[in-house]
């Protein structure tokens, strides 16, 4: 018998300007439409090591009961968007690229708790 691996998820809302940077390639074909259409979402999977790392790296992200990591820091959604169009993967590539920058990235979410910015 062997062990079920678990799968998280992390969902990346794609806005116009977002959609621009992958209209034309394989990933505009992996989008979810929801709510007639309005919203549409990009569903990564990561596994259970990877979920942990990035909620130990963020405290404030939780999992939700479908399996979603949320409350995940703008800055860390808005560098796994940009590491998703650059590897053209929503797969471990686009999550090992946003690792390779995560001082980075935490430093930008450390300022997000007196200012969240808006969407670039």
């Amino acid at each position: 018998m062997t062990a079920e691996v678990r799968k998280y998820k992390i969902g990346l809302i794609i806005d116009d300007k977002r959609y621009e940077a992958i209209k034309g390639t394989p990933l505009e074909q992996k989008i979810e439409r929801m709510f007639g259409g309005y919203i549409r979402l990009l569903t990564l999977e990561v596994d259970e090591e990877t979920a942990r790392h990035v909620l130990k790296e963020f405290p404030s992200g939780r999992i939700d009961a479908r399996g979603f990591l949320e409350d995940l820091p703008v800055a860390f959604k808005r560098a796994l968007f940009e590491a998703v169009v650059k590897t053209k993967s929503l797969g471990k590539e686009a999550i090992d690229e946003v690792f390779k920058k995560i001082d980075e990235i935490k430093a930008a979410a450390e300022k997000e708790k007196e200012y969240v910015p808006p969407p670039a």
